[in-house]
């Protein structure tokens, strides 16, 4: 089978990204609770552009197989597991031997998620990450009962899904972009609060809507200052939730008053720790709700291409260029 190695990791990306190379390797054995998939399509996302960096969370011995997340069909299983040969699914691996830009992969049974058979492949690609972790931001806002939520990186992949679910439960969003092309995007498709953190009155726009419209709960995908200029505007009792590190920098310039007189906090939201908190049925229901909304259309991932594991490295130049502007799937 072929497969994508990463030789090095590097903190410079393009680096990082050069030291990919396509490779013919043995298909693997599935283990105990395990199952074997070919792939039907990887995605990128920005975990896999932190893991060959280094930076992520799970560090694999080198050389190893990039990818998370992907969809495919199970060919093989381990003994119990038989039944689930024929299955299509959408995963999400963390094993040490081998990652999603794989002809083939190992994938414990506990990361995979069984598909209806009317869910789009591509789609499922790109099913397990995104989609859950708006679920899961929303349903911290609707706990704390915001009527309004901030999130920057507004163009991206996870803010659709969160604007999606804030209009089904009446949420106002304040979706903070980068780029002005981003943010006339955004206004055309019919968002109503966008502001660009690049003008000169952003800090001002921002504290004043954000106080207007009460918008207790934030999510940020970014870090650095801009973690400071949200939490700074947002009115008291307000929480601001992590999830990500765009920017590569610390956290920096939140007021230490705020923090101490006006009741505001600061979480951090890790997806695989919230799925743990989830009781099975709870997690069953919630992957039958979402996988509904992308058969009915109502939620869907913006794929801008599909390329061969071939052009790998022409794909996540690209991919690092924009990342607001779609997704990228490796196929085989």
């Amino acid at each position: 089978m072929k497969t994508i190695l990463l030789s090095n990791y590097s903190a410079n990306v393009l680096r990082a990204i050069l030291s990919l190379k396509v490779v013919d390797k043995d298909i693997p054995e599935p283990g105990k609770d395990e199952v074997l998939v070919k792939l039907h399509a990887a995605a990128v996302n920005p975990s896999d552009i932190a893991f060959i960096q280094g930076g992520y969370n799970i560090v694999k011995p080198l050389p190893a197989t990039p990818g998370f997340e992907g969809s495919g069909t199970i060919v093989e299983a381990a003994s119990g597991l038989k039944n689930l040969i024929g299955k299509k699914i959408s995963c999400f691996v963390q094993n040490d031997e081998g990652g999603t830009w794989s002809e083939y992969f190992t994938v414990h049974k506990d990361d995979l998620i069984l598909l209806d058979d009317r869910m789009d492949m591509d789609q499922a690609a790109c099913f397990t990450v995104n989609p859950f972790t708006g679920y899961g931001l929303i349903n911290i806002a609707l706990m704390r009962e915001s009527t309004a939520v901030i999130q920057n990186a507004a163009g991206g992949q996870v803010p659709g899904f969160v604007r999606t679910l804030a209009k089904e439960n009446g949420m106002e969003v304040i979706n903070i972009v980068r780029k002005p092309a981003t943010a006339e995007r955004l206004v055309k498709e019919g968002c109503k609060h966008v502001l660009t953190e690049q003008d000169a009155d952003f800090k001002e726009k921002l504290k004043t809507l954000a106080r207007e419209l009460n918008a207790t709960t934030a999510f940020d995908a970014v870090g650095g200052v801009l973690s400071g200029n949200i939490f700074n505007a947002m009115p008291g009792d307000s929480e601001l939730v992590v999830y990500g590190g765009l920017s590569g920098k610390p956290m920096s310039g939140i007021d230490t008053m705020d923090v101490i007189f006006n009741d505001k906090i600061v979480s951090g939201f890790n997806l695989i720790d919230w799925k743990n908190e989830l009781d099975k049925n709870e997690f069953v229901e919630i992957v039958e709700e979402l996988q509904q909304k992308f058969i009915n259309g109502e939620m869907k991932t913006n794929i801008r291409e599909s390329i061969q594991f071939e052009d790998i490295v022409r794909g996540l130049k690209e991919y690092i260029g924009n990342m607001s502007s779609g997704k990228i799937l490796i196929k085989p």
